[in-house]
């Protein structure tokens, strides 16, 4: 696991050394074992390895036999030893045992395709001296990251956007579009970013750069038919082997090699297979928090006394957490406003200190439907199908009295989630993310922007994103939404925090459910497999029955639950305050205080609970604040 950047031009201008040094040094904390730069006319390739394969002699970038060829490498590929002695068979030679140098040659023999021999997580940049092309590729689910910005004749990419900063003559204009989708959806989408003219390359997708001109192609997808039409034991029987089998190849490691256990049921399946495959007890570490409610640690007790794990863990107090928020913001670059990623920002920490590799239990909710609101679904199509005079008049005015004017507080307590099925007149029946977890609807969204600005967007622009994904897909309403979920959430929110999160602390994180072959078999399961009634991954639950303890296999749908209630109305809520209203605040160039002083008194009143709507605006002032720096 690495950090990766670099520049390009359209002709051969030397390239400033020391700058490029500036960009990697800003991503020292992603490879702090060592560092590598390559210069030469027109290009500079440099990358922070944090050793894992072939420790001794895998440092980057690495050349081809006759070094007209040079890669940087970030990931893992976890069927490199295959690919190996194919090469070797077909005459190469090779000067590392990483599974790095195997990208390169099969580069040699394939050109670009080499990206669709590759089973893992990665994003490279291969400089092909020959032809004066460079390669960016970026893995099939998008669990690595690459950023670029071309001007004047420079391309610039990096792993992390602080690094892509560093090449640009100026801090670039910020897309106060792109920020309006962060408020609907907690994160910026793909391949947008907070600044104009900066781009994340999509998940799947490869760039190339070649006389100065930029040609983005799309190398992989999937698809959710055929349907599977084997029995559900046989079914829950395979998905056990290829489960096993997706374990198995991300034990392959160097160096010492853990798992995080939430107490879930998908992380907790990855402890038991790492236990059945391992020789030796595996390094668990879990992380819980102090109010009642939010932890799982008794249930990830449960499943490391089960499997004789050893076992850590940490336990998450609010008393330093504006310094948190200020590093986790700092590390992702932009506005991101999951905070889930604080626990995940600890949890990597006290990981670190006895393993350099955790694998996790990402994924099983979008491979095997595990969230609530793929069985509410069907519910809320019904909803939208009864009389319009009900569903765009009676029950929208009725929901909004409740809480959508926040400007108004009500004297009435009412949970967050009351008014969802408010929202649902306002969004299109298909963008089943937007249903259910729009952080801000439009409306909201038009009251809390200055009108000059509001102006400039279109109010459905996140629900048109979703769509468009939604209708990219085939099948049923529920495979339409889980590729949605694939394509939207997954690379713009899950993945971005996992890889930074971890990346923070130097940690490599695996994930054995978005094994791209495990994806692309479990999208072919029939419906009735993933959700049936009210319960979701029913193939995963009886395929693993015997497997788990009965507090696992009970215990309802958590992850990383957050106390961003107690926290608004405890510890954050005068510096958030000051933060979003004080004098000088970031906010204030864009949104409107009214709305948001509406948000904190009835948050801090206990009439509403605003904690993730708080949590997106400060997270979002933390940004704009650095960002003027």
């Amino acid at each position: 696991m690495c950090g990766i950047c670099g520049l390009a031009y359209a002709d051969r201008r030397p390239v400033d050394r020391e700058l490029l040094r500036a960009m990697n040094d800003a991503i020292a904390h992603r490879g702090p074992d060592s560092e590598g730069l390559l210069v030469a006319p027109g290009i500079g390739l440099a990358m922070r390895r944090l050793s894992i394969i072939d420790v001794a002699g895998g440092d980057q970038p690495i050349s081809n036999e006759d070094e007209s060829a040079w890669i940087i490498f970030n990931g893992e590929i976890y069927n490199y030893l295959e690919m190996r002695e194919q090469l070797e068979r077909r005459g190469h030679r090779f000067k590392t045992r990483t599974d790095t140098e195997c990208i390169l040659h099969y580069y040699q023999d394939e050109g670009d395709d080499c990206v669709r021999r590759l089973r893992g997580m990665f994003a490279f940049a291969l400089w092909d001296g020959k032809r004066r092309r460079l390669l960016l590729a970026r893995d099939r689910l998008g669990k690595k990251p690459i950023h670029y910005a071309a001007q004047n004749g420079q391309l610039s990419f990096c792993s992390e956007l602080g690094g892509l900063l560093k090449a640009l003559p100026a801090r670039p204009e910020i897309d106060l579009e792109a920020i309006d989708l962060y408020l609907s959806l907690q994160y910026i989408p793909e391949p947008r970013t907070a600044y104009r003219g900066v781009f994340k390359l999509p998940a799947g997708h490869i760039l190339v750069w070649e006389g100065g001109q930029i040609k983005i192609s799309r190398y992989w997808d999937y698809s959710y038919q055929p349907k599977i039409t084997a029995n559900d034991a046989d079914l829950a029987a395979e998905l056990r082997d290829r489960l096993r089998e997706a374990v198995r190849i991300r034990l392959m490691s160097e160096v010492p090699l853990g798992a995080h256990l939430s107490g879930g049921l998908d992380s907790s399946i990855v402890v038991a297979l790492m236990a059945e495959l391992s020789d030796t007890p595996v390094k668990t570490f879990s992380v819980g928090f102090e109010e009642q409610g939010y932890s799982e640690l008794p249930i990830a007790r449960t499943v490391a006394q089960r499997y004789g794990t050893q076992h850590r863990e940490f336990m998450l107090r609010y008393d330093d957490l504006p310094t948190t928020l200020e590093i986790v913001t700092k590390h992702f670059g932009e506005p991101f406003a999951d905070a889930s990623a604080i626990p995940l920002y600890h949890l990597s920490r006290l990981t670190r200190e006895s393993v350099t590799v955790a694998l996790n239990g990402d994924g099983g909710d979008e491979a095997l439907a595990g969230y609530q609101r793929y069985w509410l679904d069907p519910l809320a199509n019904l909803y939208l199908k009864a009389p319009r005079w009900l569903t765009r008049r009676v029950f929208p005015a009725l929901t909004s009295s409740l809480r959508d004017d926040f400007t108004r507080p009500t004297g009435r307590s009412i949970p967050d989630g009351l008014g969802r099925l408010g929202q649902l007149a306002q969004v299109d029946a298909r963008a089943s993310i937007l249903r259910w977890g729009s952080y801000f609807s439009p409306p909201q969204r038009q009251i809390l922007w200055q009108s000059e600005h509001w102006r400039n967007f279109l109010p459905d622009n996140a629900e048109r994103l979703m769509v468009e994904a939604y209708e990219r897909g085939s099948g049923s309403v529920l495979d339409r939404t889980l590729y949605a979920d694939v394509h939207t959430y997954l690379p713009g929110d899950l993945l971005v925090k996992a890889d930074r999160m971890t990346m923070a602390a130097s940690l490599e994180a695996r994930s054995p459910f978005l094994d791209h072959e495990v994806i692309e078999w479990t999208a072919r399961l029939p419906d009735r497999v993933k959700v049936r009634g009210r319960h979701g991954k029913r193939l995963l639950r009886q395929a693993f029955a015997q497997a788990l303890p009965p507090e696992v296999k009970s215990h309802p749908k958590q992850g990383f639950g957050i106390p961003l209630a107690a926290w608004f109305r405890g510890p954050l809520l005068e510096w958030s305050r000051a933060l979003m209203l004080g004098s000088g605040s970031p906010l204030g160039k864009w949104l409107n205080p009214a709305p948001i002083e509406g948000l904190l008194a009835e948050h801090a009143q206990g009439k509403v609970d605003h904690g993730k709507r708080l949590y997106a605006l400060a997270m979002l002032a933390v940004w704009a604040r650095d960002a003027a720096r």
